[in-house]
């Protein structure tokens, strides 16, 4: 099956399994089918082999599968996966979201910017016109202030006015559409500065938030509210955690008997998830409050050297205080951003709230204290606690290569394997999710690190990695959400599972071939190069010899059987015409060949030469 018959194949399972879904009740996006799909593909259990091309009959068993686990009630594993789809749709990096933000803008603004482009303004009227509209493009593109309040409006028009009078529209017209692009973009910085200005002065900035004291106000907020919420699932974590280990240990918990360590594992994956989301949400509200900070200090200080500029001369250069305002103009811009990049993050974190309600209603709080009533929850912190003062012994455990605290730089920035999990316990103990310890030894295996929650666990894992590593590749088959969760997408780029009757197992598909290409230039700087020079002295010495000799040589030519013929010549001629005439008789005539004999031309100079005319009559 070729590749684009394949897709079509794959597209048309997917539109099948949201058709179902949505006949059910279940909305499921493209995103959420398709990785299902490949889930249950993966998942050896359901025995599909991708080897070989899909029959009626595995088409129909996929679909039925991927439509059961679906519409599954109740199942904190598909929550997770709804999690990941939600927050890997909806979340983008800052830079990301800045420059998408940027070109939203440039687009909305397209229409406005072309009709001033366009507008050919003959008549008074016209020209008012004009100036109108690029009032409202400036609004519009500073975002400080709205078209339709008259106030706003007023205050920008006086703005412009002192930088670009109307009279000037004449000139604007002349302009090229780029040079008009380039003076609108100018005068927008210039009269958002004014209007700021005025603002902090207290003699203006109608409609214009104060954007600095909005943000000291939300970031608090926000921050606060998030972690609060990490912590509640904190929580849940160590409570999840600590009744797993109960089962683990064959211990019965104070509650009802018939707990479920599979629904108990998916409640775990699903609040480590969202405690993972919501750490990366953080981390983005502490650079946003950082760069907030930043602003605002660079903010304050051009204001304050603007006024002290203005304040002490009574006439003040354009050339002194335009650079400020367009400064000024674009620190404002970048706290605009801060916001529009807050608002959207703590829209994100509201947005995960609902994956969490399927291992809430399962296990409510009421019944987690019931069953863990006289047992000890520990917390990530405590653990590490514990096993703070555990270290690999490095003869113990030769032949491994071992990273510790203190005499590792950047030891805190490793990347670490399975997001900072233990990885011997997730494959020893029945998938069981522990945090790992770096104090204990990051082990250092194939460019990967690994940590673990104690020194045994540490050391099992270093006898046998392959095995191990292999064991958590099983488990993230039968469990999707782990993929993201352990960051294993590497792992599964060329997976091929198959599975022929009982015992079947995994096997992974090398990827041995791929396309490529790569493009080199030779000269970077062609324009600099001296294709005469020559570095070795003999070589210059024999082209002047050999220049010296040309001085004494002729230029010719000679054609051989191998050189004749050899060039290329290209001629241009006309069919002859067959033409003919008529005359009225036919005549011939003849004239006599002249013939003249000369003698004495040798010998002695001073007989004259005796010429002979010896010409024949033509009747002769």
């Amino acid at each position: 099956m070729s590749r684009a018959q394949a897709e079509s194949v794959i597209k048309n399972i997917i539109r099948d399994i949201g058709e179902e879904c949505a006949a059910k009740g279940q909305a499921a996006s493209e995103t959420l089918v398709a990785f299902m799909v490949k889930a249950v593909v993966l998942d050896p259990e359901n025995g599909f082999n991708v080897d070989r091309t899909l029959t009626r009959e595995d088409v129909r068993q996929l679909v039925e599968l991927c439509v059961g686990k679906l519409t599954e009630e109740g199942s904190p594993a598909l929550d997770t996966l709804k999690m990941q789809v939600y927050f890997d749709m909806n979340y983008t990096s800052r830079r990301e979201f800045i420059q998408e933000h940027q070109r939203l803008l440039a687009t909305r603004l397209g229409p406005v910017s072309r009709d001033i482009m366009d507008m050919q303004a003959r008549t008074q009227a016209d020209l008012e016109e004009l100036y109108r509209r690029i009032i409202s493009y400036m609004l519009l593109s500073s975002g400080v202030g709205s078209p339709n309040d008259v106030n706003t409006v007023r205050e920008a028009a006086a703005a412009l006015q002192s930088v670009f009078p109307q009279e000037e529209l004449g000139t604007f017209l002349s302009l090229s559409s780029q040079d008009k692009e380039q003076q609108l973009a100018e005068l927008t910085a210039v009269v958002t500065g004014i209007r700021i200005f005025n603002k902090f002065l207290n003699k203006g900035g109608e409609g214009i938030d104060d954007l600095p004291m909005l943000l000291n106000e939300a970031l608090p907020e926000l921050s606060g509210a998030m972690e609060a919420s990490l912590l509640q699932t904190r929580g849940l974590a160590w409570r999840y955690t600590a009744l797993l280990e109960m089962l683990a240990g064959g211990q019965e918990p104070a509650g009802e008997k018939d707990q479920s360590p599979v629904l108990l594992r998916q409640a775990l994956y699903n609040v480590r998830q969202h405690e993972a989301l919501l750490k990366a949400i953080l981390a983005d509200v502490a650079l946003c409050a950082r760069q907030v900070e930043t602003l605002q200090n660079d903010l304050e200080s051009r204001l304050l050297n603007l006024k002290e500029a203005v304040q002490t001369r009574t006439a003040v250069s354009t050339a002194v205080v335009f650079p400020h305002f367009t400064v000024l103009s674009q620190l404002w811009a970048g706290l605009q951003d801060e916001m529009v990049l807050l608002n959207v993050q703590e829209a994100v974190a509201l947005g995960l709230q609902p994956f969490l309600l399927a291992q809430a209603q399962l296990f409510p709080p009421a019944q987690l204290d019931l069953l863990l009533e006289g047992s000890e929850v520990r917390s990530d912190e405590q653990r590490m606690a514990e096993s703070a003062e555990e270290r690999v012994n490095v003869q113990e455990v030769r032949g491994r290569q071992w990273l510790f605290p203190g005499t590792t730089g950047n030891f805190s920035k490793l990347p670490l394997q399975y997001r900072g999990m233990c990885g011997y316990s997730l494959a020893a103990r029945d998938g069981l999710l522990l945090p790992g310890n770096p104090s204990i030894g990051v082990l250092r295996l194939q460019d990967k690190y690994y940590v673990f929650s104690s020194r045994e666990a540490a050391e099992q894992f270093s006898s046998c990695p392959d095995d191990f590593t292999s064991r958590v590749a099983e488990r993230a088959r039968r469990c999707p959400e782990l993929i993201q969760l352990l960051e294993l997408h590497h792992q599964f780029t060329g997976t091929t599972p198959y599975s022929e009757g009982p015992g079947g197992t995994l096997q992974v598909k090398a990827v041995c071939r791929c396309d490529s290409g790569t493009q080199t230039d030779t000269h970077l700087l062609e324009t600099n190069l001296a294709t005469t020079y020559q570095w070795n002295e003999w070589e210059l010495r024999r082209q002047a010899i050999r220049l010296a000799n040309l001085q004494s040589r002729v230029t010719h030519s000679t054609q051989t059987h191998l050189s004749h013929m050899r060039r290329d010549n290209d001629s241009q001629t006309y069919p002859p015409q067959d033409t003919a005439c008529q005359t009225t008789r036919d005549g011939e005539t003849n004239v006599p060949k002249p013939l003249v004999h000369m003698t004495r031309l040798r010998g002695r100079h001073e007989h004259p030469a005796v010429k002979t005319d010896l010409t024949r009559p033509v009747e002769d």
